[in-house]
């Protein structure tokens, strides 16, 4: 049963965080649910339903006097069918709907806010699915542009969102997404277990992400190239830089396989070291801090990036990363990161090779920078960004 003694009803749309291995947007969903949960544990004058196409999965906050869950059915057409039947029917309860993904209800009758993470498939369409394409370029446009508010999680995707919608500035506002991880305490036997699982031998640089192509993986696995044959011929520049291993260091993909990544399997089978270059499939949390804290550095050459959670998680455990000069990524990672031009694999190899060549003071330096540029980004900042933005809203 809906509540409907609140000053503010709050309707949000809970599909992205409800489901089981998320990645991408459901951990952005499901972190700022969380968040929010607890903001508002104290709030009698909030009440806030999660519209959900299916059962809430058990690991979703708890139902409480403020806080309920809401299965609207059909699933089918959920977004453009289910979902504004249920909003019109209850049109005189809830004050505004909100989505953590890009996509509203077609006709929404009640006033809502929305959120994009990115708009890469504007600028990169060929890297998508055409039916995907057509689904995020149409569907995004209207569900923007009838937005009273835009959530967007950079700075980037922000003046994407004024550029390529025509939205003014202050209708679109800036929820970063915070650290997204629990550091958990782990035994020598289960690192050793996870190596060993994946036949990882350090020292080795890792991905964490999806493999898909606007990840440019097929540019990082020629730049590992270029960098295993610096690391061959150069001669160190002094006798305190020394490498941590005589072996080959590896490539360590830690994902699981996207849509359209035929040209990056075929690229790692077709590589002179494709028996250095290891893919994992899906990651536990666990298993990918014992890659964080292993890996020498971790890198992020994406083409495009709305915001890029993998360099924060990198920084949070202590390990340099090397990331894009380009998009949201020397957003996130500050004065903390090592950056590189994307399409160009010797330059991001030059910076691997920095890296990999550090003395300990010098990573002593990166390790400090990172631990205070994740302090930067909180979901409970988010949060209450998105829930002032939310009241605003219900007050105009």
């Amino acid at each position: 049963m809906i509540a409907t003694n609140a000053t503010y009803h709050i309707a949000i749309d809970g599909n992205e965080a409800n489901t089981p291995s998320r990645v991408g947007s459901n951990v952005y969903a499901f972190k700022i649910l969380e968040a929010l949960y607890s903001l508002t544990k104290k709030r009698t004058d909030l009440c806030i339903t999660i519209v959900l196409a299916n059962e809430p999965n058990a690991d979703l906050p708890s139902e409480r006097n403020n806080w309920h869950y809401r299965v609207v059915t059909p699933v089918t057409f959920w977004t453009q069918w289910a979902l504004p039947i249920h909003l019109f029917l209850h049109k005189n309860t809830y004050d505004v709907f909100f989505t953590p993904g890009h996509y509203a209800p077609r006709f929404c009758p009640i006033p809502y806010v929305s959120s994009v993470m990115d708009t890469a498939y504007l600028s990169y369409p060929e890297q998508f699915k055409k039916t995907d394409t057509l689904k995020l370029t149409n569907w995004t446009e209207y569900s923007v542009k009838a937005a009273k508010k835009v959530i967007a999680i950079s700075e980037f995707t922000k003046k994407c969102v004024i550029n390529s919608y025509q939205r003014e500035a202050e209708d679109v506002i800036v929820a970063y997404p915070g650290t997204t991880i629990t550091k958990h305490k782990i035994s020598n036997y289960f690192r050793k277990k996870t190596l060993r699982k994946f036949k990882i031998k350090k020292p080795f640089i890792l991905f964490v992400g999806t493999l898909q192509p606007r990840k440019n993986i097929t540019t990082l696995i020629e730049a590992y190239e270029t960098f295993t044959r610096l690391v061959a011929s150069r001669s160190l520049p002094d006798k305190n830089q020394k490498p941590t291993s005589k072996q080959t260091p590896q490539l360590v993909l830690a994902g699981k396989i996207g849509w359209l990544a035929e040209p990056i399997i075929e690229r790692m089978h077709s590589s002179p070291l494709k028996k250095y270059i290891i893919q994992t499939g899906f990651i536990s949390d666990k298993e990918k801090q014992v890659l964080y804290e292993g890996a020498f550095t971790s890198t992020l050459m994406g083409l495009f990036e709305g915001f890029g959670i993998p360099p924060l998680e990198s920084l949070y455990y202590g390990t340099p990363v090397v990331v894009s000069t380009t998009t949201s990524l020397p957003e996130v990672v500050g004065d903390a990161g090592l950056m590189a031009d994307p399409l160009i694999p010797l330059q991001i190899a030059e910076k691997m090779y920095e890296v990999y060549t550090a003395t300990p003071r010098q990573k002593l330096i990166w390790k400090r920078r990172g631990i205070k540029q994740t302090k930067r980004f909180s979901w409970e900042e988010s949060a209450t960004i998105i829930l002032e933005t939310l009241l605003n809203v219900t007050k105009t």
